[in-house]
């Protein structure tokens, strides 16, 4: 299912999207409905990982000195 949506675009992005949809034979609706596709996506990931991270902190489970160094170590090691 899917649904309409209107919403303004600067002359210069309006301009390159007609550019590219020609180019690569796709309409300019699919472009934008897959850019707006992968936005939501990456939005979505980042703000599970950000709420997962601030779970952990609010629980203090954090990586201990010792686990820090030892990755700090591994970098360090690997790096050269």
């Amino acid at each position: 299912m899917s649904t309409t949506m209107t919403f303004r675009l600067e002359d210069d992005i309006k301009d390159r999207l007609d550019q590219l949809a020609e180019a690569t034979q796709r309409s300019k609706s699919f472009l934008a409905a897959e850019a707006i596709r992968q936005f939501v996506e990456n939005n979505e990931w980042q703000i599970g990982e950000i709420q997962t991270a601030l779970a952990e902190a609010d629980d203090n489970d954090f990586a201990s000195d010792k686990d820090v160094a030892a990755i700090a170590k591994k970098w360090k090691v690997n790096a050269r």
